[in-house]
């Protein structure tokens, strides 16, 4: 269905285009009390005097695009001495979204939920196209998104669901909880790809032993990269793609005049469990580790592939196939973008290594990662309608900015 748009909100949308970047940064600040909040108890204790507001259509689809909108076409890396003229490979998708990714990876999808629900916009290998004006562009976001249930994400409000100085106000009623979520299996791929690409084998410098089946004719075969560290490099990566998404979010909180936050206190386990991704226990493991969501959010780990070996064939696929970004036929930025594409490194002995590497980790620690989990969530976006009163009753002037103190007038008419 269509996103509507009022004309008020297509005048809002249109001063949000103009609002300054350096004002958002300098303007951004964790403003948590939103209309229909309460804090019991304290020096800061107030009860809302106005109800719960829900965001707009219009208002959550210009922040998922934000957070995780499409914008264009992933250029690439563009050379590598050790194997040129061959086009570096690392790339997972052809797409380029509004965060940046390790060598454009491109492992997460972004899931928000709101009082209607809980949805995925899963738009990471999604073609861009040209839009001419921004509500063409939010209002693609918003088609693309599939609704996975019809209800609010369910949090119990103690710990440790939630750390104990956001049990008053995450995930509050009316507000848009927006979180991207990393595919850690699939992102160690690439990782071990990267450094297979790059001549670096990897030695399981845990268990104090080479991993077996990889070729001493790579040019690094005698200086191998750690488990520990890469794995730890794959996680490092993933969370700054994470924080990245949810960040540029609430800089659009400044220019759209809404409160909100990012933060990471709320339990992934929990996130997890109440959107309805699945998990596996084992003895060796200090938690349950998620695997992933059927027919959603499935990663290239056992269960959601037959084998490592099978979830590795997906990754080449990814890359080479037509969409991919190193299949000639697929559209891209340059002037002859088939040429580009074409010139690839291609994939063979890159897999084989890939392979052997990642069938070993998980044969040997029972998941894959081995050390960090499968799928991760770590940081949160929330937006909410701002309850001015309770900072002009509490703060000195300036505690918002004219965006918030107009968002009413502005955005819904009032």
């Amino acid at each position: 269905m269509p996103l509507e748009v009022s004309d008020h909100e297509r005048a809002a949308l249109a001063e949000v285009g103009h609002f300054p970047l350096l004002a958002a940064i300098t303007g951004r600040r964790s403003r948590r009390f939103p209309v229909g909040g309460r804090i019991p108890a304290g020096a800061l204790a107030y009860t809302s005097r106005q109800p719960v507001q829900p965001l707009s259509e219009v208002e959550r689809a210009l922040l998922i695009s934000v957070a995780g909108g499409v914008t264009g076409w992933n250029f690439g890396i563009t050379h590598n001495p050790s194997y040129a003229p061959s086009f570096p490979n690392y790339s997972g998708s052809a797409t380029g979204r509004t965060f940046p990714s390790a060598a454009g990876f491109h492992t997460s999808q972004l899931f928000f939920t709101d009082d209607t629900g809980i949805y995925l916009l899963p738009n990471r290998d999604d073609a861009p196209r040209d839009f001419e004006a921004i509500e063409q562009w939010i209002g693609h976001a918003a088609d693309s998104c599939v609704r996975i249930s019809e209800t609010r994400l369910e949090l119990l409000r103690e710990e440790p669901h939630m750390e104990g100085h956001n049990i008053w106000i995450g995930n509050h009623p009316g507000s848009l909880l927006a979180f991207p979520v990393a595919d850690l299996a699939e992102h160690l791929m690439e990782n071990l790809w990267f450094f297979a690409a790059n001549g670096y084998p990897v030695v399981d410098d845990i268990n104090g032993r080479d991993i077996p089946g990889l070729p001493h004719s790579m040019p690094h075969a005698d200086d191998p990269l750690p488990l520990s560290f890469v794995e730890q490099y794959t996680l490092t990566e993933a969370s700054a793609e994470l924080a990245i998404a949810a960040n540029n979010g609430v800089l659009a909180l400044q220019a759209m005049g809404l409160g909100g936050w990012t933060y990471d206190g709320l339990d992934r386990l929990s996130v997890l469990r109440g959107v309805g991704f699945a998990e596996d226990q084992d003895e060796r493991w200090p938690f349950p580790n998620v695997t992933g969501l059927p027919e959603y959010f499935e990663t290239l780990s056992p269960p959601h592939v037959p084998s490592v070996a099978a979830g590795v064939e997906k990754l080449v696929a990814r890359k080479f196939a037509p969409g991919g970004p190193f299949h000639p036929d697929t559209r891209g930025p340059w002037s002859d973008t088939p040429k580009v594409r074409a010139s690839a490194l291609p994939p063979e002995g890159i897999q084989e290594v890939v392979t052997a590497e990642a069938s070993y980790i998980y044969d040997t620690f029972g998941k894959l990662p081995g050390t960090v989990p499968t799928v991760h969530v770590l940081m949160y976006l929330q937006a909410q309608h701002l309850d001015t009163e309770f900072y002009d009753t509490f703060f000195a002037p300036g505690a918002y900015l004219p965006t918030h103190a107009d968002h009413q007038a502005r955005w819904h008419g009032r």
